[in-house]
C-alpha cells in the first residue's frame, strides 16, 4: 500500500470516530510504529488531524471552521473537474438549474457555459461570474441578494426570499462534509438556512462531492443522504463509504479522474 493510500484511510477513522491510536494502526497496516508517525506527522502539516500522546484527533473546530474559497479551489483539483464533468451530462439543455456556492459548483459552472438556454439560479458570486464571462445569450443568470460568508456564498434574508418561490428542474449542491448519521452538512449555520431552501426547490437533487467530503461533519445539516438523488463522486471514495451510500442515495455516480502524466 502506498503512503498516500494509507493515510487517506487513517484520515476516513479520523473523520469517522474522531481520533485513531497509533498501536490500532500499527497492527491494522502490518507497518512500523516509526510508519504510522511519520503518516500523522504528513497528515497534521496539511491541517487533516491534530497529534495527541499515543494517536491523533481530528483538529479542532472542524465542525464550524470555513476555509475560505481560494483555500479549498486548489484541494482535489483533478478529482473536482472530474465530478464536474460527470454534473454536466446530468443538466439538461433548455432547463431551470441551481447551483450552490463552493469551489466544485464553480468547477460545474465553467462546463455548464456550453449548455444552451439555462435558466441559472445561484447564491455564488464565483459561478455568477463565471456564466457574466460567457459569451452566450440563451442564458439567464439569477445572483441571490444577502450578505457574504468565507465560502463566498450569499446567505440570510435576501437569500431565502429570492430562493423561495422558485422551482428548479436540478439543483447542484456542494457540501463541506457526508456523513452516514449527519447526512449532507456545512459548518455554517446560515449557510445551511439558504441550502436547504434550494433542496427545497428543487425536483432533483445532485450533489457533487468528492471523497475527502465523506466522514467529516458539519455544525449544521443541510438535508439527509437520502434525500440525495444523484450523488457525483470520485473514484478515491473508499468501498465501505460506496456500499453505504448506494444504500442510501438514490444514484451514485463515481467519476473517473484524469491525471497529468509527468
Amino acid at each position: 500500500m502506498l503512503a498516500a493510500q494509507r493515510q487517506e484511510l487513517i484520515l476516513e477513522q479520523v473523520r469517522r470516530d474522531g481520533g485513531v491510536r497509533v498501536t490500532d494502526l500499527v497492527e491494522a497496516f502490518a507497518v512500523s510504529d516509526m510508519t504510522i508517525r511519520r503518516d500523522l506527522d504528513a497528515l497534521e502539516h496539511r491541517g487533516e488531524l491534530r497529534k495527541v500522546h499515543g494517536g491523533a484527533v481530528a483538529p479542532e473546530g472542524a465542525r464550524t471552521e470555513e476555509p475560505g474559497f481560494e483555500a479549498k479551489s486548489t484541494r482535489q483539483s483533478a478529482e473536482k473537474h472530474a465530478i464536474a464533468r460527470a454534473v454536466t451530462e446530468l443538466v439538461e439543455p433548455h432547463s431551470a438549474v441551481g447551483l450552490s456556492a463552493g469551489t466544485t459548483t464553480a468547477l460545474v459552472a465553467e462546463y455548464l457555459r456550453e449548455t444552451p438556454g439555462l435558466t441559472v439560479i445561484t447564491n455564488s458570486i464565483h459561478v455568477a461570474e463565471v456564466f457574466y464571462r460567457s459569451e452566450r445569450t440563451d442564458q439567464t443568470v439569477a445572483l441571490t441578494g444577502g450578505f457574504r460568508t468565507p465560502s463566498d456564498a450569499l446567505v440570510g434574508p435576501l437569500a431565502l426570499a429570492s430562493v423561495r418561490g422558485i422551482n428548479l428542474d436540478t439543483l447542484v449542491l456542494g457540501v463541506h462534509g457526508m456523513h452516514e448519521r449527519a447526512g449532507f452538512s456545512t459548518p455554517n449555520l446560515t449557510e445551511s438556512e439558504t441550502n436547504r431552501a434550494l433542496v427545497e426547490s428543487a425536483q432533483t437533487l445532485v450533489v457533487a462531492a468528492d471523497h475527502t467530503k465523506w466522514g467529516t461533519v458539519g455544525i449544521s445539516t443541510i438535508a439527509p443522504l437520502d434525500r440525495c438523488d444523484v450523488l457525483v463522486t470520485d473514484e478515491r471514495l473508499t468501498p465501505d463509504a460506496r456500499e453505504t451510500l448506494q444504500d442510501r442515495v438514490g444514484r451514485l455516480v463515481v467519476a473517473d479522474v484524469i491525471r497529468e502524466t509527468p
